[in-house]
């Protein structure tokens, strides 16, 4: 079957089969190999988020056929002219990447929430950042980084609850 999707502004025509995942389709097929597989398809961890119609999703749970006709935001995609996105030099700025592999699900989660809110709250960034996992920090660096983008300071050292 013939897919058809924009991915990061291009439009996108690939052969996939029924029960392919979003996630192989882009990793695969277009090499954009941000998202990663963290929970083998359970979609438990969010490294894997991608924006989809301006929703954040994990492009593990979302069959590839289900994305005909939509447009995909990959980490990939937020880069221009060899700029970084504000959000992506804010994680580099406030030391929010440690090991990396969470990083760009949860840039990605958190850009869904800026498109949507541009001055989200404390509860607000928890909320859209709580379906994904790191394991590496204590999530405080994390909500600095987006706060900053959000022109806030929701996170400056507050305490962590539930994890996130």
């Amino acid at each position: 079957m013939e897919l058809e999707m924009t991915v990061n502004g291009k439009l996108q025509r690939v052969r996939v089969k029924p029960n392919d995942r979003l996630i192989d389709v882009l990793r695969e097929s277009l090499g954009l190999t941000g998202a990663k597989e963290g929970c083998s398809g359970e979609g438990e961890c969010g490294a894997c988020t991608v924006i989809m119609d301006g929703k954040a999703v994990n492009s593990c749970l979302v069959l590839a056929l289900q994305a005909r006709g939509k447009e995909i935001v990959t980490i990939e995609g937020l880069e221009h002219n060899g700029e970084l996105d504000l959000l992506q030099q804010a994680f580099i700025d406030s030391g929010a990447v440690q090991c990396g592999y969470c990083t760009p699900g949860m840039i990605m989660a958190a850009k869904a929430l800026l498109m949507e809110n541009p001055t989200p709250s404390e509860a607000e960034v928890r909320l859209a950042i709580a379906g994904n996992l790191c394991r590496c920090t204590g999530y405080i660096k994390i909500i600095d980084a987006i706060s900053a983008v959000a022109g806030t300071n929701l996170g400056k050292g507050g305490p962590v609850d539930g994890g996130v």
